[in-house]
């Protein structure tokens, strides 16, 4: 079973991009406050699709709470003659947490199904 569930803040603004007319892609960075007595924060790649993507984009920006569910993915490359690997969860859900008083307009709470 692979599921992954955080609540943090964006430690990044949203990143948009359209990877053709029907299908978009938005990746942000997640801070996941660690439960422990030296404290501290674990950096999580959350990357999230096409509608869940441009609501995303739309209303979110570094410092905002989110609840993100979804699953753990894992990607490798070739960069510089060096290989390179990765691990990021894909999003399923993106909850809105911060108050709504922080946020400029009404958000609104459409569940859009990752591709």
């Amino acid at each position: 079973m692979n599921n992954v569930t955080l609540i943090g803040n964006l430690a990044t603004d949203v990143e948009l991009k359209e990877l053709d007319e029907e299908k978009k892609v938005a990746n942000f960075l997640l801070a996941v406050n660690r439960q422990s007595k030296d404290g501290g924060a674990d950096f999580v790649r959350i990357t999230a699709w096409n509608k869940q993507a441009e609501l995303c984009a739309q209303y979110l920006v570094k410092g905002r709470r989110v609840g993100v569910d979804g699953y753990l993915r894992s990607r490798s490359w070739e960069e510089e003659g060096k290989r390179r690997t990765a691990v990021e969860v894909h999003a399923r859900n993106v909850q809105f947490l911060s108050p709504p008083d922080e946020l400029a307009e009404v958000v609104p709470f459409e569940t859009a199904a990752a591709s």
